[in-house]
C-alpha cells in the first residue's frame, strides 16, 4: 500500500496467518489471474497447514512470497519460537516448488521463472526485521478495500440468502 497501492491489491490486516488461505482460494476462484501472496513466516506458522493445502490443491497461479525474518512482525517484533526452521524445504515436503532467495539479485530471477512456469511455488526471502517499513500514512478501510478488489478482478459481490428480499 506504501509502494504501489492498486485496487487488484488485496490488504488483509488484523487476520495474521490468514493471507495463505484466502489467496489459494482465489487463486482456484480466478485460474486465469496469477496470485501473489506477500506472507510472513509467523503468519505461516499460525496456520501450516495451508502450506499443505497449496501444495495438494496446486494451483499454477500461485506464488507465495515468504518473508522470513524471524519475527512476528505483524504484532510487535516478537521472536519466533523456533528462528531456525528451513521455510524452503517445509514448501517442498508440502509438494511446492520452492527457492531461497538471500540477495535482492536473486529475487528478480526467481520471481521471473514463477511467472514463467505455470506450478504453485514459494520464494522464500531471508530478510532481517524491519517493523517500520511497510506502515501505511493512514489505516486501510477493509470495506473499501473489499469492495474495489472484488470490481477490480470482476467478482459478484456475495449477498447471503437471508438478506435477499
Amino acid at each position: 500500500a506504501v509502494i504501489r497501492d492498486r485496487a487488484e491489491n488485496f490488504y488483509l490486516e488484523d487476520a495474521m496467518g490468514l493471507a495463505l488461505p484466502l489467496s489459494i482460494g482465489l487463486a482456484v476462484a480466478k485460474p486465469d489471474r496469477p496470485v501473489f501472496i506477500i506472507q510472513g513466516d509467523g503468519g505461516l506458522l499460525m496456520h501450516m497447514g495451508a502450506l499443505v493445502t497449496a501444495g495438494a490443491v496446486a494451483p499454477p497461479n500461485l506464488t507465495i512470497l515468504l518473508i522470513d525474518n524471524g519475527v512476528h512482525g505483524a504484532s510487535g517484533g516478537q521472536a519466533l519460537t523456533n528462528t531456525g526452521l528451513n521455510y524452503t524445504a517445509l514448501a517442498i515436503a508440502a509438494g511446492l516448488e520452492a527457492t531461497p532467495v538471500d540477495h535482492p539479485d536473486a529475487f528478480a530471477t526467481a520471481l521471473a521463472t514463477s511467472i514463467i512456469v505455470p506450478r504453485t511455488s514459494m520464494l522464500t526471502l531471508k530478510t532481517e526485521p524491519d517493523l517500520n517499513i511497510v506502515i501505511p500514512s493512514e489505516p486501510l478501510d477493509p470495506v473499501v478495500i473489499k469492495r474495489r478488489f472484488e470490481d477490480a478482478i470482476g467478482v459478484k459481490r456475495y449477498v447471503p440468502e437471508m438478506f435477499k428480499t
